[in-house]
């Protein structure tokens, strides 16, 4: 049997029954400039192998992976010790990468130090006929340049070198949210920077329905308030007893339709009230946090 040559790139995808996103994910991937399926691999994660749901028919140059361990760095953790390529890239299921996403962060990588990491842009375009769910998805976006400016990235558009990922010892598998900041943070105190690409563009997928968006709000405060040091946790409680009018402000100043900007922030308002309840019940039941 011939050995499979050694990619130079290695996209993982963690998944949590998301399987209705994966046709549209797909294309985008083979619509990629990179010369995908023979210098790059894709590694998508299993994060609820038990999950009875058929999984799909996938094409040949993916890998699908079991991680039984919850949550998404977690997963990506597992599918970084499973990759062979020299570059990691990650992204989401529910992302859509641009056809020169690829291209983008591998000349990035060849050009800059490679000990350092890697961003790309998130849009999350307003469909057409979107509901107000998706309208204030789209307006909180993924403002990933004022991330890279705050010292941190999201994952849903990350790359960094494999070696850099074994110098810091991966994500921090603990984390069922925020493990994307507290990697590049730690990264940036060992000196470690962190680059935003602007050609390297991921499309994101706003959310539809209220459930989503309240169980992604539930995650976040979950990952903020029960998980990392002790003083850390206690700030962010008290930060989330305020009411979110500096997020509000941020809305106001974004250059969406007045229209939109409005119903964000009554939505903020909404998910605010989700917060405060899920702050409650971490602190005052032994429940795990919500994971997805």
């Amino acid at each position: 049997m011939t050995d499979l040559p050694v990619p130079e790139i290695s996209v993982i995808i963690p998944i949590y029954r998301q399987w209705e996103f994966l046709p549209d994910l797909i294309a985008t991937l083979a619509a990629q400039e990179f010369p995908l399926r023979s210098r790059a691999e894709v590694l998508l994660i299993d994060n609820d192998p038990a999950d009875p749901t058929p999984r799909p028919a996938l094409p040949d140059w993916i890998r699908l992976l079991p991680c039984p361990a919850p949550g998404s760095y977690a997963a990506r953790n597992m599918g970084a010790a499973m990759a062979r390529g020299r570059l990691l890239v990650f992204t989401d299921a529910d992302c859509r990468p641009h056809p020169g996403w690829l291209s983008a962060l591998y000349a990035a990588a060849e050009n800059r130090d490679p000990g350092g990491l890697l961003a790309g842009p998130v849009t999350m375009p307003v469909p057409k006929g979107a509901s107000v769910w998706q309208i204030f998805d789209a307006v909180r976006g993924i403002p990933q340049a004022a991330f890279v400016s705050r010292g941190y990235a999201a994952t849903a558009n990350l790359a960094m070198s494999r070696t850099l990922f074994e110098i810091l010892g991966g994500f921090d598998a603990r984390r069922l949210s925020g493990g994307d900041a507290e990697f590049c943070r730690r990264a940036g105190r060992q000196g470690h920077a962190l680059t935003l690409v602007p050609a390297a563009t991921v499309d994101h997928l706003a959310r539809d329905n209220f459930t989503a968006l309240a169980l992604k709000a539930r995650r976040i405060k979950g990952g903020q308030v029960a998980s990392g040091p002790l003083r850390r946790r206690f700030f962010w409680t008290l930060r989330s007893l305020v009411p979110p009018l500096r997020e509000a402000g941020h809305y106001l100043r974004s250059d969406h339709a007045l229209r939109h900007r409005l119903i964000a922030i009554g939505i903020r308002v909404l998910l605010w009230g989700v917060e405060l309840h899920e702050i409650t019940r971490l602190l005052l039941t032994r429940r795990p946090p919500e994971r997805r």
